[in-house]
């Protein structure tokens, strides 16, 4: 289908139970086994969400990241169905917005954490490096420079916050106390896993992919699945290849139009966010549309 032009700050399903309205997803109850999740076009910095939405960003999420479940099933199962939003969803009207940036999936139990892997030295990492020699508590060679690739994928997890709040760095040694160690071992193996495949692909298609972060869940039976998103702009840091080198923190495919705007104000990086310029608006959602158009060769 074609992308959106209409931006869709909040959905509205009166049909259904909101359950929760994150930064960018509203969920819904479908019944007992099945949620529904509309990615919207609002837009996070600083984990505030800003009043001004970027159009067509939640359907470039939501087709990404199917692209991505698909694609790394044979690593992990994940929670997507077969049921579709006009199964959940009767009214016209009400469904005509939810196309493209709507899924019905599992009802699972989310772990308490956040997987994050991080490629290359960039970003909090990087600042952790300066000040202490590691990233995360894990010691790194001397004499880095800013970007450089790591030697090998590190798994640095975090704890995840609410919105408005800041996510947390921990050890693997806390994600151990958070969910046990048999499953942190089995989230910290898959999800370097999902990263070295999904890098090696990217690098294919002319990107680099810095760092991601993803979000794992449990059925009844304990069994793991991948939820939320994988490899987005919003949890991905993806560079071109032909713009990548150390010393300087690359140009990237996702927020940082809005980033680079909002450090020219004198905002204090909470709530209310300021307003953005449709300038900045529109370069940023050209940017998830490059994105979404050089991974898999559709828009």
């Amino acid at each position: 289908m074609p992308l959106p032009t209409e931006a869709l700050f909040e959905s509205d399903v009166p049909s259904l139970t909101r359950l929760a309205r994150g930064k960018v997803r509203d969920i819904y109850a479908v019944d007992d086994d099945h949620l529904m999740i509309v990615t919207t076009d609002r837009l996070s910095a600083y984990d505030v969400v800003l009043p001004d939405p970027v159009p067509g960003k939640g359907y470039v999420l939501t087709q990404l990241s199917n692209f991505w479940f698909e694609r790394m099933a044979s690593a992990v199962p994940n929670h997507l169905t077969s049921l579709t939003v006009a199964d959940v969803v009767s009214d016209p009207a009400v469904r005509e917005p939810l196309e493209g940036r709507t899924i019905v999936v599992k009802r699972l139990q989310p772990l308490p954490v956040e997987a994050v892997v991080r490629g290359y030295l960039i970003g909090s990492g990087w600042r952790d490096y300066c000040d202490t020699g590691a990233l995360c508590g894990i010691q790194l060679p001397s004499g880095l420079q800013q970007a450089a690739k790591l030697p090998e994928p590190l798994f640095t997890p975090a704890t995840k916050a609410a919105v408005g709040d800041h996510d947390e760095n921990i050890d693997f040694a806390t994600c151990c106390d958070l969910i046990g160690r048999e499953l942190a071992e089995r989230v910290r193996a898959v999800t370097i896993d999902i990263y070295l495949r999904a890098s090696e692909y990217a690098a294919s298609r002319g990107i680099i992919v810095a760092d991601t972060k993803f979000e794992f869940g449990l059925d009844d039976d304990g069994k793991l699945y991948l939820i939320d998103e994988a490899l987005t702009p919003d949890s991905s840091r993806f560079w071109p290849q032909s713009e990548y080198r150390t010393g300087i923190s690359p140009p990237s495919y996702d927020k940082q139009f809005v980033r680079d705007y909002l450090d020219t104000l004198s905002w204090d990086k909470t709530a209310p966010g300021p307003a953005l310029p449709s300038e900045v608006l529109q370069r940023t959602a050209a940017k998830y549309r490059e994105v979404l158009e050089r991974l898999t060769g559709t828009v």
